[in-house]
């Protein structure tokens, strides 16, 4: 449930958080939608002091939320709550994280989607069991579990797709 939770965030934060200052012109308030005015009217005043690239980003996440159902409003707002609760530090790390996964090879990032749907589907209890065993390991430890998961996947036949 963290990890879901946590990448759902991090993806929403994509979205909507400026990770680099963009010296170009960006949107003008005006050609946004009535509907993205209305999300973003917090922005209103300070809109032509962002960024374009987080002002196109704010757009974008305009645009989602608008097509939101109200049940996924309401998931997405708890996510942005528990965002917002966390340590700066540890929403840097998530960031960074993001970053990292953002930059691997598509293969990579097929892998590690892969792997978090099938950890999903286990049953609740057994993913916690597996947590508290991982939690519960030295760093040396982990790091051999990871070890012996890479050696796994070379070992595997390749599929023929």
């Amino acid at each position: 449930m963290k990890v879901r939770m946590i990448l759902a965030i991090t993806a929403l934060l994509a979205v909507s958080v400026a990770l680099a200052d963009d010296e170009g012109s960006g949107l003008a308030w005006n050609s946004l939608s009535e509907g993205q005015q209305q999300v973003l009217s917090r922005f209103a005043t300070d809109w032509d002091g962002i960024t374009a690239e987080r002002q196109d980003r704010l757009a974008v996440g305009a645009d989602r939320w608008i097509n939101m159902s109200p049940g996924q409003r309401k998931k997405a707002q708890v996510r942005f709550d528990l965002w917002r609760e966390l340590p700066s530090e540890r929403r840097e790390l998530i960031r960074d994280e993001y970053r990292r996964y953002r930059n691997l090879p598509s293969a990579e990032q097929r892998r590690i989607r892969e792997n978090y749907r099938r950890f999903h589907q286990l049953h609740r209890d057994r993913r916690q069991q597996l947590r508290d065993r991982f939690r519960d390991m030295t760093p040396e430890q982990r790091q051999r579990v990871r070890d012996r998961m890479r050696q796994h996947r070379t070992d595997r036949p390749r599929r023929k797709d």
